[in-house]
């Protein structure tokens, strides 16, 4: 998983990466997390267990608003599983943040898909939005505009607009919400 593999070496500074886990970057439940898009577009499971045993479910719903997770007291996330038919899917991860290292996301993209190759088109698209939103996101309808689209830079460039229109990005003092709304459109 090359992608989630980029996205894991910008988690932090890389003693945070020695000691921390994906799981505890996805406990976290920051907006910008970096592992948190590649994950969702590969579409893992996450197990958490608890005194009432072990529950599975898609890394997408795991996530309620900042910093918030279904988590309940006395439950642990356990593991991340990414379903074995993503296995070699085609994936990327990018990221603009305001400088090289350690630097929160000001947006974050990641996608997987495959490729129809007798069509020379989309299939399978999954694209997961960091920072523009209360939790990391699906951009549903670009997933959608791009499924069975013959590709083109002009599909792709129509289905980062379209993404652009998933994110509900705030401003603060890091950006403003058009431009993470641009960085999205170009990203994806």
């Amino acid at each position: 998983f090359p992608a989630l593999v980029k996205a894991a070496h910008t988690i932090g500074a890389v003693q945070t990466r020695n000691l921390g886990t994906l799981g505890g970057n996805l406990v976290s439940a920051v907006p910008s997390m970096d592992s948190g898009a590649t994950l969702i577009a590969l579409e893992a499971l996450v197990s958490i267990a608890g005194d009432d045993g072990v529950r599975k479910m898609p890394l997408e719903q795991f996530f309620l608003g900042p910093r918030k997770t279904v988590l309940r007291p006395g439950e642990l996330l356990v593991d991340i599983t990414i379903p074995a038919r993503n296995v070699g899917k085609p994936a990327a991860f990018e990221k603009f943040g305001l400088r090289k290292g350690q630097a929160l996301a000001l947006v974050n993209v990641g996608a997987s898909l495959r490729v129809d190759r007798d069509k020379r088109a989309f299939s399978e698209v999954r694209i997961a939005l960091g920072a523009v939103a209360p939790t990391v996101i699906r951009a549903r309808a670009a997933e959608a505009y791009l499924e069975g689209r013959t590709i083109s830079p002009e599909s792709m460039a129509e289905a980062g607009r379209i993404a652009a229109g998933d994110a509900k990005p705030i401003s603060d003092f890091r950006a403003s919400a058009d431009y993470r709304r641009d960085l999205t459109a170009i990203l994806t």
